[in-house]
């Protein structure tokens, strides 16, 4: 069985840093500010021959436990009792802080095995401070550099007896930065992966709380406050049988409301879910819904080639349930004509009601994403809408429409096959796509459509 190794220690230590090295990918959002890692990230870890789960956690800090710090110690706690080894790392170059010693004393009461990691001690800069940690009584310190590798060799040697020595296989790819997990790819119709499903919305919308409630448990930090959430964090889910891959991210705001670096590098990750999920769940406040930044992130969404489902979250704060339902459909199907029939779940997720309904709503979805139609279909259809609306005529000379195929799936993408098509009018390729939709059933779903001159290349009498 793998191992699991849990990064702690007081804040702007270094323990992203090193995640992100020990993974091998920039999956955690590291700053020079302290406290940027908030909820506790895992990720499949390599170092040398050994391999092993890793956890990252925020920093350890001394604060109420309903506080926002005292919650996200709480998540650091689970971490350590998740572990089979701990990493407590210090920062070489301060030295030793009044905040080491009674979280030293945290981790040796775990009665885990601890490995103390002087970090930040590249060349002679943490020599005092390597010789500082002698004090917490936790070992010898093994001296690091965590953002230039240095004592790679010696972090490896005190690992050694903890992991098990594991023969290499071929890791899944992450989302973050594989296009090999592209949807679409062959890779990405085996049955077993998971679906990715990735949640985003405005900040405070719900979208940890959903997730911890689908998951039923405390795994990422919630509470009043808005945008806790920092990093894009993934969480395994079986969910009547079927494998599902969750992905909970940042709010998202208006960009001109975006100063900040760290928010900025938030909203980034959040941007990358998107781009690496198959089903985007747009999370609205049911109190305040369709607002502006709303409208921005379904069309981004849709921009993107991924299918879409709405959840209106905080339901049970609603009083006339029926009556706003009608309203949003009705606004979704006037506001958001690019994804027309995109279906509206309403759930709450600190009630837990309508998860059932949402995970209904996002495989069906996922089943349109993925919807094929014959070429014959496709033409038969064709000369129905040609006859009833032609395409306009340009210069004096008519556009003529030969083809169509489908070209792929996910999104669903069409080819059109005629003369003269850089001229087909936006009106008539909206015209084409509206009546594509609701022809072949393709509510709610991303329709491509490109235009391709010259002759018809699947016509045997041209060849």
């Amino acid at each position: 069985m793998t191992a699991t190794i849990a990064i702690v220690g007081r804040p702007n230590v270094g323990k992203s840093t090193l995640f992100n090295r020990l993974v091998g990918k920039k999956l955690a959002l590291v700053d020079d500010r302290p406290g940027v890692t908030r909820d506790r990230r895992e990720g499949e870890a390599s170092l040398g021959h050994l391999r092993f789960t890793v956890i990252d956690t925020a920093g350890l800090e001394e604060a109420d436990e309903n506080s926002l710090a005292g919650r996200m110690r709480a998540q650091t706690q689970t971490a350590i009792e998740q572990a089979d080894v701990i990493l407590f790392m210090i920062d070489a170059r301060l030295g030793l802080t009044p905040m080491d010693q009674p979280f030293a004393d945290l981790v040796r009461r775990s009665g885990k095995p601890v490995i103390l990691l002087a970090n930040k001690a590249e060349g002679n800069k943490g020599k005092d401070g390597v010789m500082e940690a002698y004090s917490l009584g936790l070992g010898d310190p093994v001296p690091f550099s965590a953002e230039h590798g240095e004592g790679t060799s010696d972090l490896l040697e005190a690992l050694m007896p903890y992991v098990a020595d594991e023969p290499e296989e071929e890791e899944e790819d992450d989302w973050a930065d594989t296009p090999a997990a592209l949807p679409g790819d062959e890779e990405a119709d085996d049955p077993n992966r998971p679906l990715r499903v990735t949640i985003i919305g405005r900040p405070n919308a719900g979208k940890s709380t959903l997730v911890n409630r689908m998951i039923g448990q405390d795994r990422l930090l919630t509470g009043p406050e808005a945008g806790i959430t920092r990093d894009t964090i993934s969480v395994d889910w079986d969910w009547r049988g079927r494998s599902v891959r969750l992905f909970d991210t940042a709010g998202m705001r208006k960009r001109a409301r975006i100063e900040e670096k760290l928010e900025k590098l938030s909203v980034a990750d959040a941007l990358r879910a998107i781009r690496y999920a198959e089903v985007v769940v747009v999370l609205l406040d049911s109190t305040i819904p369709f607002e502006k930044q709303d409208l921005t992130l379904v069309d981004l969404t849709e921009r993107e080639g991924r299918c879409v489902v709405i959840g209106l979250n905080k339901w049970d704060l609603v009083a006339d349930k029926q009556g706003l339902l009608a309203e949003l459909k009705e606004k979704a199907h006037h506001l958001l004509a690019q994804v027309r029939g995109v279906e509206i779940v309403p759930l709450s997720g600190l009630a837990g009601e309508g998860i059932d309904r949402l995970m209904q709503a996002v495989f069906r979805a996922y089943g349109v994403w993925n919807r094929r139609v014959s070429t014959a279909r496709i033409n038969r259809w064709l000369e129905g809408v040609l006859s009833a609306h032609p395409p306009p005529a340009v210069a004096g000379r008519r556009i003529k429409i030969r083809y169509m195929t489908q070209a792929k799936a996910r999104p669903p993408t069409f080819a059109l096959f005629g003369n003269q098509l850089d001229h087909l009018p936006v009106s008539y390729t909206r015209y084409l796509v509206n009546n594509l939709r609701e022809a072949f059933e393709l509510p709610g779903t991303p329709i491509r459509l490109h235009t391709r001159g010259g002759d018809n290349p699947f016509d045997k009498n041209k060849r």
